[in-house]
């Protein structure tokens, strides 16, 4: 019984720290936090509604990702996602985005082509009525369905965390009517090949979409 409840303690206390780990990390990638903003423990206890010690275990955690700076003395502030950071995230993701399409032709089974087909019909129908919120929402699951269909869970956890640190820019970029467009038309390229386990077409095609982001964004000054 002991051992249970020892068990239980530790995994509840990792949730909470887990939790609090992924609110901050949220927030920042969000713009909720912005650049420089000093992150206080005390204030950031009171708003979690949680004791210091999670906050802080976060935030260490939080500076090792590069997203939080923490100064001896002084505390810590948000260091956040650089326009630079931003480039070199969509460079490497045009690479493995590339690789994940590739293997997805080698794994994908007929239930997740399906889920792919839906998800270009939905964006379909949202993109002709300016839904932009369900636009960024079936842009997330689209690569995290190619991510899953690749078979490799470190090649799937690596891309999911970059996706997750461009989001507030590709929220931006997916305002755009011009660029869901090409978007949609790229997506849809993209599974064409996949469906026909073409692997190395499907591969150009993912590390392409990657490319045309990056240059959405130069012109956008972003």
């Amino acid at each position: 019984m002991e051992e249970l409840n020892l068990q239980k303690e530790i995994g509840d206390r990792y949730s909470l720290r887990a939790r609090v780990y992924n609110t901050i990390r949220d927030k920042i990638l969000s713009g909720t936090y912005h650049e420089n903003e000093e992150l206080r423990e005390n204030t950031l206890a009171t708003e979690l509604g949680v004791s210091r010690t999670p906050v802080r275990e976060a935030l260490r955690q939080l500076e090792l990702e590069g997203l939080v700076s923490i100064i001896p003395n002084k505390g810590a502030s948000v260091t956040g996602i650089t326009t630079k950071d931003i480039h070199d995230i969509y460079m490497i993701r045009s690479y493995l985005e590339g690789l994940c399409a590739k293997w997805a032709c080698e794994n994908i089974t007929n239930e997740q082509i399906e889920a792919l087909e839906e998800n270009l019909y939905l964006s379909d129908f949202h993109a002709r009525r300016s839904h932009f919120d369900q636009i960024v929402d079936l842009d997330n699951k689209f690569h995290d369905l190619i991510y899953k269909a690749s078979g490799s869970k470190i090649l799937n956890h690596v891309l999911s965390d970059f996706h997750q640190y461009v989001e507030r820019v590709r929220k931006i970029t997916l305002s755009r009517p011009l660029r869901v467009e090409q978007t949609r038309k790229e997506h849809a390229a993209i599974v064409e090949a996949i469906k026909k386990r073409d692997s190395d077409l499907a591969e150009a095609l993912a590390n392409k979409h990657m490319m045309n982001t990056i240059e959405n964004l130069t012109e956008q000054g972003l």
